[in-house]
């Protein structure tokens, strides 16, 4: 499937942070695998995620480059304080790069996925408001779709 060219800030990552993130993705939660399967194959909206993506000094649990989106699913350790704070901290610089941030809980997605998908395609529909794509001529409007759920 080609996909629209769409001007991109590179974001750089750390080159060791390769092997991790192919760790992470061979062990990933419950909820990121349920919510995975809803991301990939431009399955939403026909958008590209990625999962497990390196940039800069961190790894993010989901990355669409073209939507400035980066999507986290947050489990339990994510309670603690020194965890949140570093989680404030990553989203900060992250941030600097003008990427946006949806987070939702593990459980969040377990219990209700079909309402995390809406809470990722309300963040596009109003992505789209102020960032027209390219003409996608000839393809299906998967919005129709959300309606038929």
């Amino acid at each position: 499937m080609k996909k629209p060219a769409f001007k991109r800030r590179i974001i750089p990552y750390n080159q060791e942070l390769k092997e991790l993130a192919r760790r992470l993705r061979n062990n990933s939660t419950l909820g990121e695998i349920l919510l995975w399967k809803q991301l990939r194959n431009y399955q939403i909206y026909g958008y590209d995620f990625h999962r497990q993506k390196p940039l800069l000094n961190y790894i993010v649990d989901f990355y669409c480059a073209e939507l400035k989106l980066v999507i986290e699913v947050d489990g339990q350790s994510h309670d603690h304080e020194t965890v949140y704070l570093k989680d404030i901290k990553r989203q900060a610089e992250l941030e600097e790069y003008d990427l946006h941030f949806i987070r939702f809980r593990e459980t969040e997605i377990r219990q209700n996925i079909h309402g995390a998908i809406d809470v990722i395609e309300n963040y596009i529909e109003e992505f789209e408001k102020h960032t027209p794509r390219p003409s996608q001529e000839g393809k299906s409007d998967p919005r129709a779709e959300k309606n038929n759920r």
